[in-house]
């Protein structure tokens, strides 16, 4: 039934369904809902490792329906922002609910003891003893987990030892090659004992027009495999990035240092699709396939002993991984990433860390008896080696940084984060900067900024007129992201498209009142940021991003400060108008 979402308490090893159908009504589903959800369950103030944060799973009402609909939004209390967690995967899950019948997963409370989730459908909710996978990656976990021949869609989310040891920026991986990551969903799990959840759905989703629906869906996967417009990612992927903004001088390379990476040929995506490539990996309904599997050579002893292990590769860790830290090998890159998917760990904030701690190691702040490795430049291996250490914390300086901090406060200029989120690799310009820090997750893609900055190369931007697009676009995304669209697919869903793609599924909304449902949803983002402490006025920006010339140029700090005063004032406005505190 539309509106059903699964409740299950870890403490008491029970489960239950709500009807909660006038908040689909209201705010759709996805992000609309999920936020709605954390208001509820969530206290305020609460310890995001309390057992009283709760885990929010929700996917849109376009997943299992519509092409290039995949993304599942969590939401809860972040450890590494302290305020909202935010985050959205791709891969089976949001369909795998949907077909058990739910638009919603709610996790409560803790176990006792470490455990994993078999969700199956109609209330049926299995609690098993994880004790032989606790420890395991989280990819291999994800691989023991899955059923050879499940009775029907099927997906796994699994942490790896990252969460389980509490790193802040931990992710979850789902099906192994997606992932809930940025704002630490995998330590929040870890701190409920939580270490797997399988859902099974073998359901059936209604849809009020049927014929309608099926003259829809045509039309729309026309659009998607015909027209171009996602034929990048298809192709390439996102590493087709890395050539496109290294031409411009965008590229972040050695903590941003420089926006020009020499090496950039190496781990581009063109290098890795004519060298490396071995498949494209799909969401349900998707013909895009724009996760890319590389092969990955290893020696594991003497004579040519060989193993070949497949690891994924996007633009965002190959940056992170890559030109951000000196390392042109591509082999170098691929190890870091499917270290990272191992154990759990955010690839962007790894990278993030990394570099701050070379820059750190260069400028003699920190020293050996801190680093344990010699952090260097171009050195895969000796990063491998301090990912590790991240992930076991033997010392204070690790324990810094798998908070996502400097080091006893050395060093913040050129800590790379913006709200305690790692950059994303666009040193494009202002609206980058201020897109990163007015975005409710503090993501590039919550808004774009980079993509307003490429659009007008060589023209200045005016800070008010920047601040007024990306909380426009912002309010936008929060319905794509509440219909559960990949976000690849923006040019695809109009808004006249969603309007009526909703229509057919019986939720008929006007292209004003849709409008309106996505200023709603921000609101309540923003209502639960300030809520926890969040303050746009002493956001702290790094030093960095003013000293190292950006694609358009130095970003001038008061253009930036000037942004965030206007920023703070419009969100307010749009929080004191569409959620006001009750």
């Amino acid at each position: 039934m539309m509106g059903d979402i699964l409740f299950v308490s870890l403490t008491e090893g029970m489960s239950w369904v709500e009807n909660r159908r006038e908040l689909i009504e209201e705010y759709i589903g996805g992000s609309g809902l999920a936020i709605n959800l954390l208001h509820e369950l969530c206290p305020e103030g609460v310890d995001p490792f309390s057992p009283e944060n709760p885990i929010i799973l929700a996917p849109g009402p376009f997943i299992g329906l519509y092409p290039v609909c995949s993304k599942t939004i969590a939401m809860f209390k972040s450890p590494l922002t302290g305020n909202l967690g935010e985050s959205h995967a791709g891969g089976g899950l949001g369909a795998a609910l949907r077909f058990a019948g739910y638009d919603a997963l709610v996790v409560l409370g803790a176990s006792p003891k470490p455990v994993w989730l078999d969700i199956r459908g109609d209330g049926e909710v299995g609690f098993k003893g994880s004790s032989s996978v606790q420890g395991m990656s989280a990819v291999e976990t994800v691989a023991v987990l899955k059923e050879p021949e499940p009775d029907g869609l099927q997906s796994v989310v699994a942490v790896g030892p990252a969460g389980e040891k509490f790193v802040y920026y931990a992710n979850a991986v789902v099906d192994g090659y997606n992932f809930f990551g940025r704002t630490g969903l995998g330590a929040v799990m870890g701190a409920k004992n939580l270490k797997a959840i399988r859902v099974t759905g073998c359901g059936r989703i209604g849809v009020e027009d049927l014929d309608g629906y099926k003259s829809l869906f045509e039309r729309i996967y026309e659009e998607v495999v015909k027209t171009g417009k996602m034929r990048k990612y298809h192709d390439l992927g996102t590493p087709q990035n890395v050539l496109t903004l290294n031409s411009i001088k965008a590229l972040p390379t050695r903590n941003f240092k420089s926006g020009f990476f020499e090496h950039a040929e190496k781990i581009s995506g063109e290098y890795f699709a004519d060298n490396l490539l071995i498949r494209k990996n799909p969401c349900p309904l998707c013909p895009i396939g724009c996760k890319h599997v590389a092969m990955l050579r290893g020696f594991f002893a003497d004579e040519h002993e060989v193993e070949v292990v497949e690891a994924g590769y996007d633009y965002e860790p190959v940056y992170a991984l890559g030109s951000n830290l000196g390392i042109d090998d591509p082999a170098g890159v691929l190890k870091l990433c499917l270290l990272c998917d191992s154990y759990g760990l955010d690839a962007m904030m790894t990278g993030t860390m990394l570099a701050w701690a070379t820059e750190a190691y260069e400028r003699n702040l920190v020293g050996l008896e801190e680093t344990l490795v010699e952090p260097r430049w171009g050195d895969a291996d000796g990063y491998v080696e301090m990912v590790k250490h991240i992930v076991d914390m033997p010392n204070e300086f690790y324990v810094s940084m798998a908070q996502g901090r400097a080091y006893r406060g050395l060093g913040e200029d050129f800590l790379m984060t913006i709200g305690g989120v790692g950059l994303a690799g666009y040193h494009t310009g202002l609206a980058f900067v201020v897109g990163t820090a007015i975005g409710a997750r503090h993501s590039h893609v919550s808004n774009a900024g980079y993509s307003l900055d490429q659009r007008h190369l060589g023209e200045p931007l005016d800070p008010v007129k920047t601040v007024e697009t990306l909380v426009e676009e912002e309010t936008w995304r929060c319905i794509l992201e509440s219909c559960g669209v990949c976000l690849f697919a923006r040019r695809v869903y109009d808004i006249n498209l969603v309007a009526e793609a909703l229509a057919k599924l019986g939720l008929r909304r006007s292209v004003e009142e849709l409008k309106e449902t996505g200023r709603r949803i921000y609101a309540l983002k923003y209502r639960f940021k300030f809520r926890e402490g969040f303050g746009l006025k002493n956001l702290k920006i790094p030093a960095r991003l003013f000293e190292t010339p950006s694609a358009n140029g130095r970003i001038e700090p008061d253009d930036v400060k000037k942004a965030l005063e206007v920023a703070e004032h419009r969100i307010k406005e749009l929080v004191e108008r569409y959620a006001p505190a009750v």
